[in-house]
């Protein structure tokens, strides 16, 4: 193999890592807003995201075709030894690669469990006051008050 071969997958591999790099600080961000409650922002970050995931998606499938190519087989020691001994400038942007991965995961795990937190603490808000609500039925069906302040008669009939 020569010098050259490299060269595309250098290319993809430093592409794939700029791309992950705005990723996690897209991610960053929406982990921002959900700690600050910030919820305007999310629908626009979310829509972002979704559209920087797909671009991303695309690239890691160009360097895996490209890897498949180069390489008698695909898997983490060979990638890693191919690129430490015939394509050395590709070495360090790949260890960043993993690195970014890496984050983004506990990025988005992060802002699951906050998503989650938040629904659980807004369905349990839903539930006090329809629960009040419901008990709170200071007029019948009728459209005529339903409230005894412990006489039992209600107020229209007092």
């Amino acid at each position: 193999m020569n010098q050259d071969s490299g060269i595309p997958i250098l290319a993809a591999l430093t592409a794939e890592r700029d791309a992950l790099r705005d990723f996690v600080a897209l991610l960053e961000r929406e982990q921002n807003a959900l700690v600050e409650n910030l919820s305007d922002q999310l629908p626009a970050l979310a829509e972002h995201k979704s559209a920087s995931a797909l671009a991303l998606s695309e690239l890691v499938e160009a360097r895996h075709l490209l890897l498949k190519n180069t390489l008698p087989e695909l898997n983490e020691t060979t990638i890693q030894t191919w690129l430490r001994t015939r394509c050395p400038a590709a070495w360090p942007v790949w260890q960043e690669l993993r690195s970014l991965v890496t984050r983004a995961r506990q990025l988005n795990q992060n802002s699951g469990e906050l998503i989650q937190m938040k629904l659980r603490y807004n369905q349990q808000a839903l539930s006090v006051l329809s629960n009040a609500a419901s008990k709170a039925n200071l007029y019948g069906p009728d459209g005529q008050p339903n409230f005894s302040p412990g006489s039992g008669k209600p107020i229209a009939s007092a």
